[in-house]
């Protein structure tokens, strides 16, 4: 039953449930926005730490909590009216081989110097500044490389949590393995 039809027979499907639903979205984003308040208030690290953990688990928790009050058909409702502000972006889209590799680059820089960094920082002190501005713009680089790689990226990387996926090389003409 699609939402409106659920509308069509249930008058108060868009009530109160609805608006405490959004209101607990609020809530959600509100914490979300705390975190960063928290870690530049100058609390002990290990206070920062408990409060970001525990903002991080309530979050989850209120999501779940969000859904139950709204219904599924009002948690689609606000998803759809949420998604009219973000760009649409094609899922099947085929990049350029440039474009991919650039990707892939953006993608992988991260993940290898954060993998890396503790070796070298215990192999040759003071090598590299240990700056948040650089750790900010590795994890900003690594987002912007989902959408360099373009929308089928997240189907690859979902591919490799099924344990019954196949590759598929259709769509470049090569064979099924």
């Amino acid at each position: 039953m699609t939402y409106q039809e659920q509308l069509a027979t249930d008058p108060d499907s868009r009530g109160w449930r609805f608006k405490c639903g959004v209101a607990l979205f609020g809530l959600l984003i509100f914490l979300a926005l705390m975190i960063p308040v928290t870690a530049f208030s100058g609390m002990e690290a290990g206070k920062i730490a408990a409060i970001t953990g525990a903002i991080f688990v309530f979050n989850k928790v209120l999501m779940v909590l969000i859904v139950a009050v709204m219904g599924k058909a009002g948690f689609q409702e606000l998803k759809q009216s949420l998604g009219a502000y973000l760009p649409k972006l094609p899922a099947d889209e085929i990049v350029s081989p440039l474009r991919h590799y650039i990707g892939l680059l953006m993608f992988c820089v991260p993940i290898i110097t954060g993998w890396l960094a503790p070796y070298l920082d215990h192999l040759w002190p003071g090598l590299r500044p240990d700056r948040i501005e650089f750790r900010a713009f590795g994890d900003i680089m690594m987002v912007v490389s989902i959408f360099v790689l373009g929308g089928g990226f997240w189907d690859k990387v979902r591919a490799l949590f099924v344990r019954t996926a196949r590759v598929s090389y259709a769509a470049t003409g090569g064979a099924n393995l």
